[in-house]
């Protein structure tokens, strides 16, 4: 079945997908729709391509996607996923209660994935039966609002799962909300701020500090964080858009097509345009 939820006094949308054998159209909502999605895969392995690159999906796992990413599922039958918009409920703007942001969403490290296990999988399973009652109330406000705090429920735990998974739970919180807020400032800024210490100033920190921190909890540099966001953005706009590369390069930060071309092929061993034709091929 496919619920979608309105809420016009805050120009908010929520849909859930859930249980249904057959599709006849694409049941997520399109990304240029600007929603953020969480996505449980309750049937066999699959593939998922985010934004033009394949990512496998195991059994019982739940990835979570951007409102900037472009994605497709192998088996959309197999997927339970929740659909909403920063009107409905902005993650930024409620980090003091799901602390999520910089992990979840807006993160720059690999695309978040959380296994789930037999224990977990029954509440969750509790938890999505649970959001259909809901969907099935009369709109109101009180509709509305009951349907954000079971998101945010289902936000914290999935936050103390990929913690877990994850290793940042043995992390200090100070250090954890550095790291957190870097990441946030650099999906928010990235368009503009192509150096760590750009960061750093923003969060009243050396880079050196948070050079370290990431040193020992990341897998990425700040400056390679940086540069993946950067190219995230990149390649989007190359596959999804008639974008020309100069108004690329302009879009993000670059002063001119060179500058842009070199950090570009740098990581990809390919031009863009070289790029953007390769995916035309797919």
């Amino acid at each position: 079945m496919i619920l979608n939820h309105s809420a016009p006094h805050i120009n908010g949308i929520m849909r859930l997908v859930y249980e249904e054998d057959k599709f006849e159209r694409n049941p997520f909502i399109d990304s240029h729709e600007s929603v953020l999605t969480i996505a449980w895969n309750r049937g066999s392995e699959q593939t998922v391509v985010i934004d033009g690159e394949e990512l496998c999906l195991p059994a019982n796992y739940v990835v979570v996607l951007e409102a900037s990413q472009s994605f497709s599922f192998g088996n959309p039958q197999s997927i339970v996923a929740l659909q909403f918009n920063r009107d409905f409920y902005c993650i930024v703007d409620h980090d003091h209660e799901v602390s999520c942001s910089g992990l979840l969403f807006y993160g720059n490290r690999k695309i978040p994935t959380i296994c789930l296990n037999e224990k977990e999988q029954k509440s969750h399973g509790l938890l999505f039966e649970v959001f259909v009652d809901e969907f099935g109330q009369e709109d109101d406000n009180l509709k509305t609002e009951m349907l954000r705090i079971l998101l945010k429920r289902l936000i914290v735990k999935l936050t103390r799962s990929f913690k877990g998974q994850s290793g940042l739970k043995s992390m200090d919180n100070r250090d954890l909300d550095v790291i957190r807020q870097f990441n946030l400032l650099v999906d928010l800024h990235f368009r503009k701020y192509h150096q760590v210490q750009d960061y750093s100033d923003l969060i009243n920190k050396s880079p050196k500090t948070i050079s370290n921190l990431f040193s020992k909890y990341s897998d990425k540099s700040p400056l390679e964080t940086i540069h993946a966001r950067i190219l995230m953005e990149a390649k989007r706009l190359l596959i999804y858009t008639d974008k020309t590369t100069k108004e690329i390069a302009y879009e993000i930060g670059f002063q001119d097509i060179p500058s842009f071309s070199r950090f570009f092929k740098k990581r990809l061993q390919l031009a863009p345009s070289k790029y953007r034709e390769s995916q035309k091929n797919l």
